[in-house]
């Protein structure tokens, strides 16, 4: 099974450890790819334009804008993606209570959809950064660029396995499933849920980490916590899982 997830704009602050940024992200041949929007991003932190990075990374206090530096490749500061982000749905996964065979299969079988780094799996390991969803790098399209660059790669990724497309719809951009695959939609009271979602995201990820279904017949022998199966519907490659919150 791979799970397509999303990223999150908060983040931690501490780092695991020190290396080269090139041989810590998947896809490493490709690596050039990934440095021209770093080289953008570096660009704008070192012009240190106020009005322009606080627009780049959704802030207006200066303090939080000097938290950011260029990011070094050769002398990386660097932590895990999936302990890299701390939104909401990384909150609710937990990640850090799970058994190791459950961070492993996170590590090796979540792709998260960075704004900057493009596609990178959950044990790939990152710099802090910040880009606020949404912004560009001055004016450069981060998810159509990723999507021209990475899609093959993901494709040959994602080849005969269960897919599971966690993502909010924003990171569909950086890439759409040529195979088969399952998406999640959340509602309460008959309305569909949209930031609320991002918790059951985290909820169902943790759960999926701890049973790694092989199929579909055993994706759906999971109880997932709080949740109760309304509807499925399938629509050319995608099978849609509506659920409610009970």
């Amino acid at each position: 099974m791979k799970v397509l997830f999303s990223p999150s704009e908060d983040k931690s602050e501490l780092d695991a450890h020190e290396g080269v940024l090139e041989n810590s992200i998947c896809f490493s041949p490709k690596f050039q790819i990934r440095k021209r929007c770093i080289d953008i991003y570096n660009q704008i932190l070192s012009d240190k334009d106020e009005k322009e990075l606080s627009k780049l990374f959704g802030f207006k206090n200066k303090k939080d804008i000097d938290k950011f530096a260029p990011i070094k490749f050769d002398a990386c500061k660097m932590q895990k993606a999936v302990l890299r982000y701390t939104g909401t749905a990384y909150a609710n996964l937990k990640y850090e209570t799970l058994d190791k065979p459950s961070q492993d299969f996170i590590d090796e079988n979540v792709m998260i959809f960075s704004n900057l780094f493009g596609p990178v799996l959950a044990g790939n390991f990152l710099p802090y950064y910040k880009i606020k969803q949404g912004e560009s790098l001055r004016g450069f399209d981060m998810g159509s660029y990723y999507k021209e660059n990475f899609e093959s790669d993901i494709d040959k990724w994602l080849d005969g396995e269960l897919v599971v497309d966690l993502r909010a719809g924003f990171y569909e951009k950086f890439y759409q499933p040529k195979t088969p695959h399952i998406t999640m939609k959340f509602y309460k009271n008959g309305k569909i849920l949209s930031h609320f979602a991002k918790v059951y995201r985290g909820l169902i990820l943790r759960e999926l980490s701890i049973y790694r279904p092989r199929n579909i017949e055993e994706l759906q022998e999971i109880n997932f916590q709080n949740l109760t199966i309304n509807d499925i519907k399938k629509s050319g490659l995608t099978t849609e899982y509506s659920y409610s919150i009970k």
